[in-house]
Formats: structure tokens, sequence, C-alpha cells
């Protein structure tokens, strides 16, 4: 029994030597605290009051306070999300950068961008899915718009067709104008923006007619009475909206099977050891599994998620597919 447990302390000792000589952190099981103290940088690919920047500052406090550590939310917006997401892929594998990627960053802008600089897949390790949402069609409250149709018709009868905000090209806010106007056959003029918080707020002061957003933004204004919602991009109508129909209700021709899902995950650096992934994975499981969490989630629009890291990978790679399949029907390109 005594040499059973030298040769387990000798084994323990021997790969906590093995993670500090690589500069990384030894992950105990029975230790709530992060070794070494060092922050975490939570990297936001877009500017502070979109949806990856709420969601990054609500479950980052709670890492935080997990892993006995500080986790600071760093905004790098740009290009649909590709600035932050490149500077994520080339920080150090080692647990102490985190990356907020969503189905822009992590699914289209591969198809979008010609000369992107990094992989969505191979340049990540996907730690945790924190949940899908559609988007929201929105007018100004003033705006003489309620129904889809009048969107439409006014669009057409308008040169260039009526102005739509964007969180940056290649956004799924993007994505689904793109796919309204290829589906109607209506022309639009999109702005991208560098982020959903200018964006929505533009929409909000009457400079651009119109936006689709992720329920989690627009909600709030919804709700205030500062933003009319027009459609959902879901394929059923939203809980947390029961009063405003989907696209595919519109009645108009070519739209019955439109739907549009967003999403919301987290990545780490590719390298990082699998150890490191799995401590991050299961604490921040922890954080969304809390009822507060879910109930937040659920408030948003948000369907909240549960995947493995296998899974997360698998639902990826099948997105990056789906969309560089649309993008290539609709002849989509970036601006």
């Amino acid at each position: 029994m005594q040499r059973r447990t030298l040769i387990r302390t000798a084994l323990a000792s021997s790969i906590a030597s093995s993670f500090a000589a690589a500069g990384l952190p030894a992950f105990a099981q029975s230790s709530n605290n992060w070794p070494t103290g060092k922050a975490i940088t939570y990297l936001v690919p877009f500017p502070a009051g979109g949806t990856t920047d709420v969601l990054g500052r609500l479950i980052g406090q709670k890492l935080g306070t997990a892993l006995g550590t500080s986790v600071i939310i760093d905004n790098k917006g740009g290009a649909g999300g590709s600035v932050g997401s490149e500077i994520g892929a080339r920080a150090a594998p080692d647990g102490f950068t985190l990356v907020g990627g969503t189905i822009s960053s992590h699914a289209i802008n591969v198809s979008l961008y010609p000369k992107l600089g990094y992989d969505p897949q191979k340049s990540f390790a996907p730690v945790t899915l924190i949940g899908t949402n559609p988007v929201v069609l929105v007018v100004n409250q003033a705006s003489p718009y309620k129904t889809l149709k009048d969107v439409l018709e006014a669009s057409k009868a308008k040169a260039g067709g009526l102005s739509s905000a964007s969180a940056g090209t290649g956004t799924s806010q993007h994505l689904a104008l793109e796919l309204l106007a290829f589906k109607s056959g209506v022309k639009f003029t999109h702005i991208p923006y560098k982020g959903s918080g200018p964006a929505i707020q533009d929409v909000i002061g009457g400079q651009v007619d119109m936006m689709f957003d992720t329920t989690v933004v627009a909600g709030p204004h919804i709700q205030s009475g500062k933003l009319r919602a027009i459609a959902v991009t879901s394929a059923k109508r939203l809980a947390s909206m029961p009063d405003v129909p989907t696209v595919a209700e519109s009645g108009v021709q070519g739209l019955s099977d439109f739907e549009v899902v967003s999403w919301q995950a987290l990545f780490v650096p590719a390298g990082t050891p699998s150890p490191v992934v799995e401590r991050l994975h299961t604490e921040i499981r922890k954080i969304l599994a809390t009822p507060e969490m879910q109930d937040k989630l659920k408030g948003f629009g948000m369907e909240p998620a549960d995947l493995t890291t296998a899974q997360i990978a698998a639902f990826q790679k099948a997105e990056v597919e789906k969309w560089a399949g649309v993008i290539k029907a609709a002849g989509i390109k970036a601006e």
C-alpha cells in the first residue's frame, strides 16, 4: 500500500512538473483555484453592447469567482468578428485566453473572406456552446412599417432599397438580410457596422431603416418601445415574443422555409492542453446550468445548449459546410 502511494505521488509530481516546464497551469481536480492567479483574457471580437459582449460579461464574472482569479473582457471588433478571432488564434495556448465565438466568426467568415487570418476549426479548440438564438427584424418605433410585407413593398419602391444595418459583413444579421433578399427577390442596402451596439443605436435614432439583430440585443429595446419587432427568423414563434410572427408566416412566396439561427460559443487557441480545456468546459458548464443563467438565456430568447467538446466540434463543422453552401448559392460577397 505504501509503495502504491509513493508511485501515485511520484506520478502526480511528474505531471505537475511537466505542466510547469511547459509554462502551463497544473489543474488539480480537487482545487477550486486557478493555480497561477494570472488573469484570464476573454476576447470578445465585437464592440461592447452586442450579444457576445453581454454573455461574456455574465460568464466572465462567475468564471473568475469559480477559478479564484479575474477575467478581463477585451473587446476587439471588426470584420464580422474576424479581427478579434485572429488575435485569439495567435494567443498562447495556455488556458488564459478565451474567445467568444459566433456563427459569423467561427462558421460564416471562412467562406466570405478570401484571406481570413485563421481557420475557424483548425485554429481553435471548442470549450462550450452557450446557446442558439434566432434574429429578429426590427424597425424604429416611428417607422410606418408594421409587417414584413410592408418592408418588402417599401424596399421595392425605393431606389437601392431600404437600408439595413448589421454588426458587420458576414454576421448572422447580414446573412439574414441577404437570404431575405435572395429568396424574396427584393433589394436592400446593407450598412455594416463594427458591432450590434452602434448599429442598433442608429436604427433607434432613425438613421437606418431596419436591422436583423439577435434577440439578446434587440429584446430590451423592443420591450422599452424604442423598436418594433417585425418578424423572427426561427421556425416557430418565440416564447419570449409570442406576438411576433416568423418570417415564414409572412405569406410571402419563397419564404415558407426561411430560417436563420445564430449561436454563441467559447473557444481557446488550438494546442491548449486537454486538461485545461476540460477544466474550463466543466466550470463554464456549471455556470450555464444554474437556474439564474438558464433564466437569463431563455429571457434573451436563447435556447441553452449542453454539448461535449466533441459534439461542439461536429456542430461547428456542419455549420461551416451549411453556410458555405448558402453563401455560394446566394452569391454573397464581403463588402
